[in-house]
């Protein structure tokens, strides 16, 4: 990987506790696909191609479809998805567009008629972990190759 530093070598502590986050996401209520439908969204939305690359790569091995990945910036016009999903992603769109778009209560009560009040924990975690991962990859000049 292309980067600007070694910033595990340099942060080792930080990188600690990002990684630890990371860890909780996998064993959080989110089923696997879609954690990874959501890091491609957030990854879509942010510019972050390394990440991009890494997540679609991770979702194919999983067994996810390239119809499905090859949508995933057009979610609301496919039948493809479930409502689950869908209702995810928008969550995934408005928490990383948070200045913008909020999380109005409407979209809340949509989320929660999918998924009860821990997995809303674990989906607003799960996406703030990617946006975090999207802006250290940015920054740190991470090229996807």
């Amino acid at each position: 990987m292309t980067q600007r530093m070694n910033y595990y070598e340099i942060a080792p502590d930080d990188m600690k506790i990002m990684t630890e986050m990371e860890k909780y996401t996998k064993k959080s209520s989110i089923e696997r696909k879609l954690r990874e439908l959501i890091k491609i969204r957030a990854s879509q939305i942010n510019g972050c191609a390394y990440c991009i690359n890494m997540h679609t790569a991770d979702a194919k091995k999983m067994g996810e479809t390239e119809q499905r990945l090859y949508c995933i910036s057009a979610w609301r016009e496919c039948t493809f998805y479930s409502d689950a999903e869908k209702v995810a992603l928008e969550l995934t769109e408005h928490i990383t567009l948070i200045p913008e778009k909020r999380v109005p209560d409407e979209l809340y009560e949509r989320v929660r008629k999918h998924f009860d009040e821990k997995a809303y924990v674990d989906l607003v975690i799960l996406i703030n972990q990617i946006n975090s991962w999207n802006r250290i990859s940015i920054a740190m000049g991470n090229v996807a190759e």
